[in-house]
């Protein structure tokens, strides 16, 4: 049975697959950083985008292990990374439908202090529901070799398992195909209540000409509201199309072309995330700019320190020489002075 199902991973696959679960690592690492670095940016819908990212992280980690040893039996390292990445998955799901459940409340319910409130309920549901499916699934021996039917060289649910359907859906697919119809309405109901409070306040319009337009900080919050329940549809729906057609019974699931688009779509939701929320914002961009720039700088002046002895001219002296150190030890606070000026 195992060698009839099994679905090929070839090398090819796992190179893009490997470098897709990179590229979503260190955009999540990035995301964190950015919230550690920069405390004015510790607002509460950007602290729940960090626990996304570390569960994003978490399945990066996971999901690029699997794909390098492309298991081939129950191992104790299969059943560990399966364990590990079925945590990681959920939980990615369940924040994210969380953020989408704030930013409503906050929003279209404009309440603060209702959507704060839910905080804790949803680190209670989004940690602890994936932990105890997790649990009971290893310790019920559901979790190991699946011979990539609905993965791409990682494990999940085991193949010989006779209720793996079942299981298929309690470790993933049910709250993946509740996240598929809960995101589109979420921000389609917070689109029109944004749209309709812009409507209202047409008509003072006018009396704000002269004030700078928001115009373009809208349509880019606009965007992104349309964007992610888009994304994350888009990223998801080749693992779902896999498991369809296992039920079907159809061999068409291993499909090379669509086996590596399962594999790109699982382990890019992190780099999609950077993208969206730290790339495709502008405070955030200008902030990571200005600081490369700086440090690009800096070194460039340290660099002319450290060659400055070697190549005094002989009217120059050690007057020359401090000016130089001077504007070398000036370049190493250019960073502080950035930072205090863009807060």
């Amino acid at each position: 049975m195992a060698d009839r199902n099994q679905t090929v991973v070839y090398l090819s696959e796992q190179v893009v697959v490997l470098c897709s679960c990179g590229l979503s690592l260190l955009g999540s690492l990035l995301i964190i950083s950015t919230y550690i670095i920069w405390s004015d940016l510790r607002t509460t819908p950007r602290r729940l985008l960090v626990y996304l990212s570390v569960s994003d992280c978490l399945s990066a980690v996971s999901y690029a292990f699997g794909v390098w040893r492309v298991f081939h039996t129950d191992s104790l390292d299969c059943i560990a990374q399966g364990a590990i990445s079925t945590f990681a998955n959920t939980s990615s799901f369940f924040w994210t439908v969380a953020i989408a459940v704030y930013l409503y409340v906050f929003i279209v319910r404009s309440s603060q202090r209702a959507a704060d409130s839910l905080v804790l309920f949803f680190h209670l549901v989004s940690w602890g529901v994936p932990l105890a499916i997790t649990v009971a699934a290893v310790s019920l021996n559901k979790i190991g070799y699946d011979a990539s039917e609905v993965s791409v060289g990682w494990c999940w649910v085991r193949i010989h398992t006779p209720d793996r359907v079942l299981w298929m859906l309690l470790t993933g697919k049910i709250w993946e195909f509740l996240a598929y119809l809960t995101l589109p309405v979420l921000y389609i109901l917070i689109k029109r209540h944004i749209h309709t409070a812009h409507a209202a306040l047409s008509e003072y319009r006018p009396i704000l000409a002269n004030r700078p337009s928001p115009h373009s900080f809208s349509s880019m919050a606009d965007m992104k509201l349309t964007l992610i329940p888009i994304i994350f549809i888009i990223l998801r729906i080749w693992s779902t199309v896999r498991f369809i057609m296992l039920l079907a019974g159809s061999s068409a699931r291993q499909n090379p072309v669509l086996v590596t688009l399962h594999g790109i779509g699982n382990t890019s939701q992190g780099a999609a995330n950077c993208i969206m929320f730290v790339l495709l914002t502008r405070p955030i961009r200008t902030r990571l700019c200005a600081a490369l720039c700086c440090c690009s700088k800096s070194r460039a002046n340290m660099q002319h320190s450290h060659d400055a002895p070697n190549r005094l001219l002989p009217g120059q002296g050690a007057s020359t020489q401090r000016e130089e150190d001077n504007t070398s030890r000036a370049g190493t606070f250019c960073g502080l002075e950035d930072k205090q000026r863009l807060t």
